[in-house]
């Protein structure tokens, strides 16, 4: 699920297809399908085993372990505090697991006990079927939900991952990669200011959208300068590049933003950037828009108040329901 941009061996969302979009068919027809739907909200921490003094090592000596379960993270970027923890749940084939009942637990580097249970929620990346771009469509390893856990990173360092996962026949664990927990200045984060940079825009391009813009078709958040409107007006900036994604969530997260543009767009600034100069793909090729934001995975959402302040940030994918959560807090009156 992490999608490195400053490396060509990358991990990726289903570390089994690490490959460039084909575009192919067309997502059509009327919304006549099933619209988003809500999380699955997380399972109950008292259904999991409380940790009671022991270490992630005592953990895992007393659980059945499974080699047929994957669990990815979302994300790259953990900074000391209560953090969003993203994930991808797969079979060893790749394939994703869409409704398991998942919790994490952390250990820090020098720790002597483990922390936990975390369990978490699961995020439908569903959108009515008209907002389905062709580069979503054509690909069967693009994300379809993401589960997400709430876990208090206290203290800087690496820190070491166990997820329990109940099954039909019990419970079993996996590792996860560890992780580095550390401050990361150079991208903004909520409180923040946004930087200011100019965004190009379909006039700039003379209505060739296909030059700032993979998706197929192109998504409709090219109207507005973020320099013009940083400050004036709240913003919803999204950096995915959907033909070029690695992560294989950029073309559902653009397919969100796009719906939720519909109802929100008379009060805020939909912005999609693309990652790579030219839209060619390259670990040397970046933006200078991604650059200014300290950007080294993708996709990254930033909301931003009306101040110019950010006030919510993800890195990798969400939901329809988180981004709206996020756009209540920035045009609360």
């Amino acid at each position: 699920m992490i999608a490195s941009l400053r490396t060509i061996a990358r991990p990726c969302w289903a570390a089994f297809a690490c490959v460039a979009l084909a575009l192919g068919l067309l997502a059509c027809g009327e919304d006549s399908g099933t619209d988003e739907e809500a999380a699955a909200p997380a399972p109950s921490a008292e259904s999991f085993p409380k940790v009671e003094g022991r270490s992630l090592d005592e953990l895992l000596a007393q659980a059945e372990t499974s080699e047929e379960i994957v669990i990815s993270p979302a994300g790259a970027v953990f900074t000391p505090g209560d953090e969003r923890f993203a994930f991808g749940v797969f079979d060893v084939d790749g394939s994703q697991i869409e409704d398991a009942e998942v919790a994490i637990y952390a250990q820090a580097k020098g720790d002597d006990q483990a922390r936990g249970p975390f369990p978490a929620r699961v995020e439908s990346l569903k959108t009515k079927p008209s907002y389905v771009a062709k580069t979503t469509a054509s690909d069967p390893d693009a994300a379809k939900v993401v589960y997400v856990a709430r876990v208090p990173f206290k203290q800087r360092g690496e820190w070491r991952l166990v997820a329990l996962v109940r099954t039909g026949e019990g419970m079993v664990a996996t590792r996860l990669p560890s992780i580095v927990v550390k401050p990361q200045p150079g991208i903004p984060g909520p409180g923040d200011p946004a930087p200011r940079v100019h965004t190009p825009t379909a006039d700039d391009v003379g209505g060739n959208l296909a030059l700032i813009d993979t998706r197929q078709p192109p998504s409709t958040m090219h109207e507005d300068d973020l320099a013009d409107v940083l400050g004036e007006r709240p913003v919803v900036l999204l950096f995915a590049t959907p033909a070029l994604c690695v992560s294989r969530v950029c073309g559902p997260v653009v397919d969100i933003a796009e719906q939720v543009k519909d109802e929100y767009g008379d009060e805020v600034a939909f912005i999609h950037m693309e990652i790579y100069k030219d839209n060619e793909f390259g670990p040397d090729n970046l933006r200078p828009q991604v650059e200014a934001y300290g950007l080294f995975t993708e996709p990254w959402l930033f909301v931003i108040d009306r101040e110019g302040v950010v006030r919510e940030r993800i890195e990798g994918a969400f939901s329809i329901a988180e981004l709206k959560e996020a756009l209540k807090r920035v045009t609360a009156s």
